[in-house]
């Protein structure tokens, strides 16, 4: 199979290739080169694809994965007989990393991106932000809030919503937009700092050596990393002056951990808006995009032309195996899914699910637990 680079494919007329996507769901989820089609690793094992079939002969197919290895080992299927096909070479990280050594539209891409936020997306995104952080008392006068960015599409968006919050005026308190280099590969960590110059996010960055520390760790790998992440944030955060760390965790974040937790954990819990640290005196974690929806966010992302890594793990260099929390992405994925299908029916479904840990009756509950301590309901029969 021929490679080709993302600056040579710019060159080509769009209406000679056809690109095709091959990452599984939940890396497409996040994000697809713009004018791709996702055809997946199944359908074309089994040659099932319609997107192929009804793809005229003479185009040329450019397929990419997430970094370009599963791209390169597509000349065995039967599908693809006869057929030019070519390999993006970097894949998806390799386009995103070519896109971002031009800077040359920096301040366009800012003002658009805050425009979009005012005017476009004011519904969807600022207005649910902004009551979040009334509805649970998320700032307060005098706060220095340490607004965590990972890098990716939630918390980047995070830090322009808290941006835009803070020029209404309406609460005095202070901003640190703190990065934490856990042991990303240079590429990776460039892209963060890209990203952030291309959006006017003035980021604080320090470095952990959690990657390093976890790389010999097989059972729950992701837990800990997630754990000791948190760790850093609300040291790092304690020691510039902040009382607060905000993360970007969203919505559909909130429903999906409601029901992993019913049918992975065998527990009723839900993610909370706001937490006092255990560990870390004086500290607290809040987040601000509790009710701000993840379709929203991907679409405020596309309208501006960002692009984001998902995770940029020391294991994978693109690791979609877990999330912010240490969950996995599959577990998260089926449980997307699972909501998704359900919805067809009720459509109220994910209301609901959010809704139903705000009306618990502890009367019709067999046993609950508060503060560590386990209730039990024959203790009052």
């Amino acid at each position: 199979m021929n490679e080709i680079t993302p600056e040579e494919l710019r060159k080509w007329p769009k209406d000679s290739y056809k690109l095709i996507d091959i990452r599984d769901d939940g890396l497409v989820a996040y994000g697809m080169i713009p004018g791709a089609v996702h055809i997946s690793m199944e359908e074309l094992e089994e040659g099932t694809s319609a997107e192929l079939e009804n793809t005229d002969r003479d185009r040329k197919l450019v397929f990419y994965c997430q970094i370009g290895r599963k791209s390169r080992e597509l000349d065995g299927f039967k599908c693809l007989e006869g057929r030019d096909i070519y390999s993006l070479e970097g894949g998806y990280i390799g386009y995103v990393r070519a896109g971002m050594l031009d800077e040359s539209d920096r301040e366009e891409k800012q003002h658009r991106a805050e425009e979009s936020i005012r005017k476009k997306f004011h519904k969807q995104l600022f207005s649910p932000f902004a009551k979040a952080c009334k509805m649970y008392r998320l700032i307060s006068e005098g706060d220095h809030i340490a607004v965590c960015i990972s890098g990716g599409k939630d918390s980047m968006l995070m830090a322009k919503l808290f941006q835009e919050i803070q020029r209404h005026r309406q609460c005095s308190f202070e901003l640190t937009f703190l990065v934490m280099d856990p042991g990303y590969r240079r590429e990776n960590r460039e892209l963060i700092e890209s990203n952030a110059r291309a959006l006017g996010i003035p980021v604080t960055v320090f470095e952990s050596d959690i990657f390093d520390a976890v790389d010999t760790i097989e059972k729950n790998p992701c837990y800990l990393c997630a754990r000791m992440r948190r760790g850093y944030l609300y040291s790092k955060a304690k020691a510039l002056g902040c009382n607060k760390i905000a993360l970007g965790h969203h919505y559909d974040d909130v429903i999906e951990t409601i029901l992993m937790g019913m049918l992975y954990g065998g527990q009723m819990q839900t993610m909370m808006p706001k937490l006092r640290s255990t560990n870390f005196e004086g500290m607290e974690l809040i987040r601000p995009m509790y009710l701000v929806r993840e379709s929203d966010i991907c679409a405020w992302r596309d309208y501006n032309g960002l692009h984001f890594l998902q995770c940029a793990c020391h294991f994978t260099d693109t690791c979609s195996t877990c999330h912010d929390d240490g969950t996995t992405s599959s577990k998260r994925l089926e449980t997307k899914k699972l909501i998704a299908e359900l919805k067809k029916t009720n459509p109220f479904i994910e209301y609901n699910i959010f809704k139903s840990v705000e009306n618990v009756n502890l009367d019709t509950l067999i046993a609950y637990k508060k503060k560590g301590e386990r209730y039990h309901f024959l203790d009052e029969y």
